[in-house]
């Protein structure tokens, strides 16, 4: 597959940018391994991980209103992961060891789900369908976007009634 080998090449690029990278996969969003560079992880489990902390922020970002789901941080003893978003159906997920200079981490890291991302749609193209395993979603859409819901309110909020104005006096 023509798409495996254009993004593990930015995968490689992608460490030789960042030597502080451990490794680097690239999924689909339902945990899928599309490419790895991860040679002291197993990329499977990695991957299936990788679906479920997706499931998860993207829980979080819509429950606290923080809008859609663009990456995810996480600091362990031993370094970092930080999973990007890498178009509507795919993830970046980078392993970085405790050295890495966590806004250079970003900066790669979104540029490179960025390129990822268009190597991905550019596979599915305008009139293919998107793999059984991916989510249907709107391409212009940011992954994990959901509707946006109404603050539910109390009945003393909804009241139609009038509320006096202050006198402003004159």
């Amino acid at each position: 597959m023509a798409v495996e080998a254009d993004v593990l090449d930015e995968l490689r690029r992608l460490r030789s940018r960042l030597p502080q990278l451990t490794g680097s996969l690239a999924a689909s969003v339902d945990g899928l391994v599309l490419a790895q560079d991860a040679p002291d992880t197993e990329p499977e489990g990695l991957a299936a991980l990788t679906a479920a902390a997706l499931g998860v922020a993207q829980r979080m970002a819509d429950a606290t209103a923080r809008g859609a789901f663009r990456e995810l941080l996480l600091r362990g003893a031993h370094g970092y992961v930080a999973t990007y978003t890498a178009g509507p159906t795919a993830v970046l997920t980078l392993l970085a060891d405790d050295r890495v200079n966590v806004g250079r981490l970003h900066l790669e890291g979104r540029r490179s789900g960025a390129r990822i991302g268009e190597l991905v749609a550019a596979r599915i193209g305008p009139h293919e369908e998107a793999p059984r395993s991916a989510p249907a979603v709107d391409p212009g859409r940011p992954i994990g976007t959901l509707p946006v819901r109404t603050p539910r309110r109390s009945p003393s909020q909804t009241s139609t009634r009038a509320r006096p104005r202050p006198d402003t006096g004159g």
